[in-house]
């Protein structure tokens, strides 16, 4: 069990291994759902279109047609199980 403890400024740190399971980074948002039983459930927000839009794109980069980015995902996947 992975435990955490509240400063008295009510914050607390969220373990490295909760972190890198949910694929949280510094500046992610995370919200907080308390339960009929009293738990509290912590779950990572996506992020908005709006906030990740044109980050794939590089001055200089050059355009891939999506059959490229399908292939490239296809290689992808087949180098993981092998």
């Amino acid at each position: 069990m992975t435990m955490a403890t509240i400063t008295t400024k009510g914050q607390i740190t969220i373990p490295k291994s909760v972190r890198d399971s949910l694929k949280l980074h510094s500046g992610d948002k995370i919200e907080f759902i308390v339960t009929d039983k009293m738990e509290a459930v912590m779950r990572p927000i996506s992020k908005q279109v709006d906030e990740v839009f044109g980050r794939l794109n590089r001055p200089g980069m050059r355009a891939v047609s999506v059959e490229g980015m399908n292939q490239a995902i296809k290689n992808r996947i087949k180098d993981r199980y092998k």
